[in-house]
């Protein structure tokens, strides 16, 4: 058999691609004499064919920073990319202003703060994006008490 075609056998019996594997040349009357599965698979236990290791990328470097971002480090704004919006979705942003707001409203309206809009309306208002934060509604109702 040629030694292509035993590599090809050889592969699918070690479960690698056909580079990775390595002949002997030694072993070169061995392979021509080889002519069925059993006989690659008796040359791989002789240890003329074998499967070479691949050089892998170590990962000492990558471990190491991996401890350094558990500890905290290289989290600061040079190391981020991209928009504001690409890290926290606007969606997200505004669910998270819009339920603040809502809470601060129910809290006012349970407090018995008296308002000049009906809290129907300030909940109205939240909904169109009129207020930047909690703080302008609370600074509206405090204008509405004087």
């Amino acid at each position: 058999m040629k030694d292509t075609k035993a590599r090809i056998i050889a592969s699918e019996l070690l479960k690698a691609g056909k580079t990775v594997i390595w002949i002997s040349p030694e072993g070169n009357e061995k392979i021509q004499g080889a002519m069925t599965k059993e006989d690659v698979r008796a040359l791989i236990k002789e240890g003329v064919i074998k499967k070479r290791k691949r050089n892998l990328q170590s990962k000492g470097r990558a471990r190491v920073l991996k401890e350094k971002k558990a500890k905290g480090r290289k989290k600061g704004k040079g190391k981020k990319q991209g928009k504001k919006s690409a890290r926290a979705g606007k969606k997200e942003t505004w669910m998270k202003n819009v339920r603040a707001q809502r809470r601060t409203l129910k809290e006012l309206k349970e407090s018995g703060v008296t308002m000049s809009k009906s809290p129907r309306k300030i909940y109205e208002m939240i909904k169109g994006g009129y207020f930047k934060g909690k703080k302008h509604i609370q600074a509206m109702v405090e204008v509405d008490k004087k």
